[in-house]
């Protein structure tokens, strides 16, 4: 019985510091899909991106993975803005943004995955740092440094993204260009630049999503693929546009899937996982936190 005590409760903490790393991951579908309503299913491949530039800079330079993402925080907002100024053009502009904007995206998933495979092969890379391996202990809990951390730094990048849309005015325009373009525009605020900006903030996001993905394990490019249901699920169960509801269901979600692997084995946690979305969404259908 002590056993099992003590295997629930790693299990528990093991699926809130999980959590962590997949609210970062969702933090970014949480702003495109829920406040832009961009479908940008490729938002995966910019967290796969994230791990290699971060491998780069730990493998080349020796530089920590984490603070190297955060270096890079600018270079992926300025892709976030390039990729969203071809598809306003292309798309949104045009009225075409439903199918062949998802097409779009689909199109530069498959490329990035492509083009990793062709640069760094198939093979799965690693990163090195001090808080890989070592573990802290309280009692008969263990508390990895690899989980540890990347949760901190999730909740301290969602933290300040709250803070930057409650209390910036481009942050509350963000909030409000998905509601009514035609009121924006009457406070003098242009609805494309203010969904450039927040298109930028999200892909600017995979930076971080994607250094904590490979200091948690190791990455190859098709890994990507792994996480598109997730973070929808997450992002659609906490709620569109709910960053406090995003974090609880991919905490919630986290906690399912280490109870599941830990006592039934891993294969079994997708399902229960995917279950207990399905439930969510019968008995709230805005989600967790969203508006009815």
């Amino acid at each position: 019985m002590d056993l099992s005590f003590d295997l629930l409760g790693n299990a528990l903490v093991s699926g809130l510091l999980l959590g962590g790393f997949y609210a970062a991951v969702t933090i970014g579908v949480s702003i495109s899909f829920g406040m832009l309503d961009i479908v940008n299913i490729a938002h995966p491949a910019f967290v796969i991106l994230g791990s290699y530039t971060a491998y780069i800079a730990n493998s080349v330079f020796g530089f920590d993975p984490i603070l190297a993402s955060i270096v890079l925080l600018p270079a992926f907002y300025l892709l976030g803005v390039a990729i969203y100024h071809v598809y306003d053009v292309s798309f949104e502009r045009r009225g075409d943004a439903s199918i062949r904007g998802l097409a779009f995206f689909f199109g530069i998933l498959f490329i990035t995955e492509v083009t990793l495979v062709l640069v760094f092969g198939v093979d799965y890379r690693l990163v090195d740092a001090p808080y890989i391996g070592p573990s802290l202990h309280i009692g008969v809990i263990d508390l990895p440094l690899r989980l540890l951390i990347p949760c901190l730094v999730s909740l301290a990048l969602i933290g300040t993204l709250q803070l930057f849309m409650s209390y910036t005015f481009v942050g509350r325009a963000v909030q409000a260009v998905a509601q009514d373009p035609m009121a924006l525009r009457l406070m003098a605020a242009d609805p494309s630049r203010i969904k450039r900006i927040a298109f930028g903030l999200s892909i600017a996001s995979a930076s971080i999503a994607g250094a904590i993905l490979i200091v948690i394990q190791p990455v190859e490019p098709s890994i990507a693929r792994d996480y598109i249901g997730r973070i929808f699920a997450i992002c659609v169960m906490g709620g569109l546009e709910s960053f406090g509801g995003m974090v609880i269901a991919a905490m919630i979600l986290g906690i399912m899937e280490s109870l599941t692997s830990t006592f039934y084995g891993p294969s079994w946690s997708p399902a229960v996982a995917f279950g207990f979305l399905l439930l969510t969404l019968a008995i709230r259908p805005a989600g967790l936190f969203g508006r009815r």
